[in-house]
């Protein structure tokens, strides 16, 4: 007969119905884990005003990306400004704001955390930095260039190189 050892966590089984009762206490009765933060996978964020369920063209092209969106009821009429806030070292989140300035003395924005937000993740070969902000005929058109020197997609050496050495060609 061959005896199995008893495992040191403890397996917990919830109760399902309308009586069942879900106290911290009965559900878990050893130390609860902490989560952890998980890291940025993107160190820039580019960080629209308007509801994360808005719609918004990305245009990638060979120099930049361009967002478009609509912008109606005069929101922006006395113009826009992007504004490149360093969160973190090494985490840099690009925001558009009215041209008047919510900016504090020492470039902070003056505003809580607001989680509704439509958000882009921008690749490492972005300059969040150079960001412009338009708002032309009821449009808001953001361009974030993208960095000459850092390494470019597939689609700008052809696709068919072999680490960027146009020269090897891969065969399927």
């Amino acid at each position: 007969m061959r005896v199995h050892p008893v495992p040191k966590k403890r397996t917990v089984a919830f109760r399902h119905g309308p009586n069942a009762s879900f106290s911290v206490v009965e559900s878990n009765p050893g130390p609860q884990k902490r989560l952890r933060r998980l890291p940025h996978v993107f160190s820039k964020v580019l960080e629209l005003p308007f509801r994360a369920e808005a719609d918004v063209s990305v245009i990638e092209g060979a120099d930049c990306f361009r967002f478009v969106a609509l912008a109606s009821g005069g929101k922006f009429d006395g113009g826009v400004r992007a504004h490149a806030i360093q969160i973190h070292p090494g985490v840099t989140k690009v925001v558009i704001r009215k041209a008047g300035g919510d900016l504090g003395d020492d470039g902070e924005v003056d505003e809580e955390l607001e989680l509704d937000r439509w958000r882009f993740r921008l690749p490492q070969s972005t300059l969040p930095a150079m960001a412009k902000a338009e708002y032309a005929d009821g449009e808001l058109v953001v361009t974030v260039p993208k960095d000459p020197g850092c390494g470019g997609s597939e689609a700008e050496d052809g696709g068919d190189s072999i680490n960027g050495d146009p020269s090897r060609v891969l065969a399927q």
